[in-house]
């Protein structure tokens, strides 16, 4: 049996950024609900718990809160910032408005090398991010550190089981964060550290095998890796129980048609077939220009076309999918906690109420990273699994505002060029993506002697871990010259190109 950490969500977009840490130390952890009764929450079993930070104020009379009773189990209990100033007040407690708050780097002096520190030299730099603050710690707890602005920064109660920090160990920010938390795991909590991608593969096995039973599942590939991997595992536990059908959109990239057919029949072979529904795509799309909408009919269609497919495929009662973590963030809370929606995504945002299908999700709580690592296990081809991530709305949002056969062939061919410059550069294994995008204004230029009004091309070029936060690539100018000249000179319709220098966050990947 594994052992288990639950992290409770409170809303903060750093959330799946905790599971994250601890999953590469070799323990797994689920995210769940804010307000899991303490019940629920030893069915699953954890053996620990961290209770995330979160954007409310524990002041506000709405404000997210958790089963009192679950702070009396047995289990050691890490409070991140909000999660230490809602442990602090439901155990008596006192948690007080700061005149000012602490936001970016500070020094945290720690009374002793104990608990979360142990083995640590005071001070430490820590990343801080809070306007509320413990004012005083609940009966039985002592305080390990303070800052300046901030005399209770951690707390620990007598018997050595719960901790509050103030802080967030889980940012690079946060030099000895990793630690931190290796700490509360290991000489806490006392983990193992034995979760590992392999064991993770056997019983997702074993999981899908039970649920599916003697059924038919309708695996939808997007010739990304998230699906890639997904069909794998599901084809590793059911065989030719698992239909792969390849759905052409009208919205990949240059030649994506022909490399899945390469890929699914020849490198990794499956029962598969590519379906052209391409027209029936770009019919749905004429005329829609807001982001939300596109990916409501992209999603909408998708389904459709399954429903017409599935008719062929006897017993057909599971529809699987490469949904990951990211995927969920971003398109509501995980779990139905309380954290803001950004945008809905292809896969868990589109799909209609009445859907004739149950969904099979094998990957819902990996991230990227791990995902690849899955892949490995399965024995999929690395040419695959290196590749960069691709939305499931396709270049239907890489053209900002309405999408057309013109549009989409201008896009193609400019992430043509995007991609052949790129994989030319020595840096290119540091990308996580890079693209072109088609905005919806045209600017003059000149091209012999004669003035143009063409469309504009953004390069939106990222490095990344997991998509949760990203950076612009400062890529060479020799580069970004060559690119821009190309596109411009070799792409009908296009007479000038820009860089996109904006982070994430507080922007996104993918520009809708």
């Amino acid at each position: 049996m594994k052992d288990t950490v639950a992290v409770f969500d409170f809303g903060s977009q750093y959330s799946q950024l905790i599971a994250r840490r601890i999953r590469e130390m070799g323990v797994y952890c689920e995210i769940v609900r804010h307000d899991i009764s303490k019940d629920e929450l030893v069915g699953i079993g954890p053996v620990a718990v961290v209770l995330s930070g979160g954007p409310a104020s524990v002041l506000e009379p709405d404000s997210p809160s958790m089963d009192r009773e679950i702070l009396s189990l047995d289990i050691p209990i890490l409070g991140i910032c909000y999660g230490m100033q809602l442990m602090a007040q439901l155990l008596g407690g006192v948690v007080e408005k700061g005149r000012s708050g602490e936001y970016g780097p500070a020094l945290i002096e720690t009374t002793g090398s104990t608990g979360i520190f142990q083995d640590m030299e005071s001070p430490l730099h820590v990343w801080m991010s809070h306007g509320d603050h413990v004012a005083a710690v609940p009966e039985g707890f002592r305080v390990l550190a303070s800052t300046h602005d901030c005399l209770i920064s951690a707390m620990m109660d007598k018997a050595g089981r719960m901790f509050g920090i103030q802080f967030h160990p889980e940012v690079v920010h946060t030099p000895k964060g990793v630690e931190i938390i290796r700490n509360f795991l290991f000489h806490v909590a006392g983990c193992r550290g034995d979760w590992t991608m392999g064991r993770f593969a056997e019983e997702s096995v074993r999981r899908i095998r039970d649920t599916v039973g003697d059924s038919n599942v309708i695996c939808g590939l997007s010739g990304g890796v998230d699906s890639a991997v997904a069909a794998a595992l599901i084809n590793s536990a059911i065989g030719d129980q698992m239909k792969a059908i390849f759905v052409d959109n009208g919205v990949l990239r240059k030649g994506e048609v022909d490399e899945i057919r390469t890929l699914f029949t020849e490198d990794y072979k499956l029962d598969f077939r590519i379906v052209d529904a391409s027209a029936r795509f770009i019919d749905a799309l004429r005329g829609v220009t807001d982001p939300e909408r596109k990916r409501k009919i992209i999603g909408e269609t998708f389904i459709n076309v399954f429903r017409d497919e599935a008719a062929s495929v006897e017993s057909a009662r599971f529809l699987a999918q490469g949904t990951l973590y990211p995927d969920v963030v971003e398109s509501q809370s995980a779990h139905g906690g309380p954290s803001s929606m950004i945008k809905s995504h292809h896969n868990v945002g589109g799909l209609p109420d009445d859907l004739d299908f149950e969904l099979l999700e094998p990957l819902r709580e990996l991230f990227k990273d791990e995902v690849r690592v899955l892949g490995r296990e399965l024995g999929l081809p690395e040419s695959l699994l290196m590749r960069q991530p691709f939305p499931g709305p396709g270049l239907a949002v890489r053209i900002i505002g309405e999408v057309t056969e013109e549009s989409l062939a201008i896009l193609r061919d400019a992430d043509v060029i995007v991609q052949e410059e790129l994989r030319a550069y020595e840096g290119y294994g540091d990308i996580w993506q890079s693209f072109a995008v088609l905005l919806p204004v045209k600017s003059v230029g000149v091209m012999g002697d004669e003035r143009t009004y063409d469309n504009v091309v953004a390069l939106r070029i990222v490095t990344s871990l997991d998509a949760m936060t990203a950076d612009w690539v400062k890529l060479p100018y020799e580069i970004l010259g060559k690119i821009s000249s190309r596109i411009i000179n070799e792409v009908k319709g296009v007479n000038r190109v820009v860089y996109d220098i904006s982070s994430k966050p507080p922007s996104t990947i993918e520009w809708e």
